[in-house]
């Protein structure tokens, strides 16, 4: 995969869709401000159609009002309704414990849907994240990685399996029968139980001094993967030209020879694009997460003085795995504790991580008895329906939790769930997980010039599609929903959306200046209600 430098900006998913435009345009209850009016009139948004549904979460009164029913592509505010349900369901406190058992001469790592595995973890009760996450540093051109240990939990699980006194063992399974898994459209992504680094392996590459290969490292370090490859440093002011082996994925993982490789040139004196880093971050995706995992946890076993007998680096044995049921508490000689749920949420929704929702959907199934991604989807339209009192002709969810390509919604559906939320027990924690605009997330860059920064917490959700002519980009839509605590006191839930925004020739500019508009508009809800 050859890295384009602004190829995207947080929060922006790239897709192929289409949203038909069948709902006629309403009045609004309330007169827009002219300040409001003079933004959605802009050239750029001639061809653009806008939605806009403001309420008042504890009255109800509805103050501004466009084309509140109008379907169209949410891109990633249909996390709100994923990790909404999730939290409310689960709980902000709920843990997920992933356990080792001894199953004769073998051990089973049971993997139990913990998002972050020991990575990211600053203690027991929280983790970190960054405004520029690893998940989305291919597609941004740059991430500044949490320093915590992404093998930690699996170090962890090895001791204690040291300390029950086992010293040797024939061979190591991971069970992933938690749900099944699956992938979704966005990306054609993997969801698994069981996840390492969040199936992630992160490369660094820093410059050193010209007609010098630059300074190459990766994590986390597993005999699973070999990261080679050379990248020299080229002469200050060069284009940076660097490319990850098979478009960053790894299909070979179980195999012996596995690698991937990392090539091209850094300039010296480089700054990574938006975060200005001197060091270029890359990751490549892990196609066979158990067989990861498995060699992983070999490896820490090795090095806690337990002998594995089978060889570290090899497929996944499943068909070791005994019945569920013989796997008790009484087999269990290791355990490994998530932070709270609440933690995953606030990762989820600050840096928009599609892995995240899409793990929350199938959590929240669980919890339902559904162990698919269909049954987990049907589930969930039952909830959003039957407990948060979202209309089901407003929302269209067919194939995943994280949004594109093709989840759709109304404005009005997003404020229900919105106001629903603002009445659970969870309702704080839920708001706090939320971008806040000039401060954190992927808003953090976004309004910070703004009288509402600080006052608007919300999610973005971009879709970006080719053009008709298979060569062009244009922006889909571009969608901020979430909360504002007003000048006056109010709090109000809102969904604002543009559909057919127009051509994108460079993102980071053209969809940067939609975010703004988005920004501005909802800092001028902020200053009139």
């Amino acid at each position: 995969m050859k890295r384009r430098t602004f190829l995207t900006i947080v929060g922006v998913s790239l897709a192929v869709a289409s949203c038909g435009d069948d709902t006629t345009a309403t009045v609004s209850s309330k007169e827009l401000p002219d300040s409001i009016k003079a933004i959605l009139a802009k050239p750029r948004y001639a061809k653009a159609t806008w939605s806009l549904l403001v309420g008042d979460v504890e009255t109800g009164e509805t103050f501004y009002e466009l084309n509140p029913d109008k379907m169209a592509l949410t891109g990633s505010t249909r996390k709100l309704f994923s990790v909404g349900t999730a939290l409310k369901t689960l709980g902000a406190q709920h843990r997920v414990t992933t356990r080792v058992h001894r199953a004769g001469d073998d051990l089973v790592l049971v993997g139990a849907g913990d998002l972050t595995f020991g990575g990211r973890r600053i203690d027991a009760n929280t983790v970190q994240f960054t405004d520029f996450d690893h998940n989305d540093a291919n597609s941004l051109g740059t991430a500044i990685l949490t320093p915590q240990d992404p093998l930690y939990a699996v170090n962890q699980l090895a001791e204690q399996v040291r300390k029950s006194g086992i010293t040797t063992v024939t061979d190591v399974v991971v069970d992933s029968r938690l749900f099944t898994p699956y992938r979704v459209p966005n990306g054609n992504l993997l969801i698994t139980p069981t996840l390492v680094n969040e199936n992630q392996v992160d490369v660094t590459v820093s410059p050193t001094q010209p007609g010098q290969p630059a300074s190459v490292d990766y994590r986390p370090r597993t005999a699973a993967l070999r990261v080679g490859g050379t990248v020299d440093t080229s002469a200050a002011g060069a284009p940076e030209e660097i490319t990850l082996s098979n478009r960053g994925l790894v299909d070979c993982i179980g195999s012996s020879d596995c690698s991937a490789t990392i090539s091209g040139t850094l300039p010296q004196g480089y700054q990574a694009p938006l975060t200005n880093s001197a060091t270029f971050v890359g990751t490549f995706r892990i196609e066979d997460p158990d067989a990861f995992a498995r060699t992983a946890f070999i490896e820490a076993l090795q090095r806690n003085g337990v002998t594995v007998t089978a060889g570290a680096v090899a497929p996944n044995p499943a068909a070791l795995l005994p019945e569920r049921s013989a796997l008790t508490d009484a087999t269990a000689v290791a355990s490994f504790e998530s932070p709270p749920f609440e933690q995953d949420a606030r990762l989820v929704l600050k840096v928009s991580l599609n892995l995240g929702a899409n793990l929350a959907l199938s959590l929240f199934g669980v919890e339902k008895g559904a162990t698919t991604i269909d049954t987990a989807l049907a589930a969930e339209r039952q909830a959003l329906i039957s407990e948060f009192g979202v209309n089901g002709d407003q929302f269209d969810f067919p194939t995943n939790g994280s949004g594109t390509p093709d989840s759709k919604a109304a404005p009005r559906a997003l404020v229900a769930l919105l106001t629903a939320m603002s009445k659970t027990e969870v309702a704080k924690d839920f708001q706090a997980c939320l971008p806040i605009m000039g401060t954190d997330g992927s808003l953090a860059h976004t309004g910070t010039t703004f009288p509402g920064k600080g006052h608007v917490f919300a999610k973005p959700g971009t879709t970006i599609t080719a053009g008709d002519d298979g060569q062009t980009l244009e922006l889909k839509a571009q969608n901020l929903a979430g909360y504002i605590e007003t000048k006056s006191g109010r709090k109000v839930a809102y969904a604002l959306m543009v559909n057919d925004a127009g051509p994108v020739q460079d993102i980071a500019a053209d969809v940067g200046a939609v975010f703004e508009d988005e920004g501005e508009i909802s800092s001028i809800i902020y200053e009139t209600l």
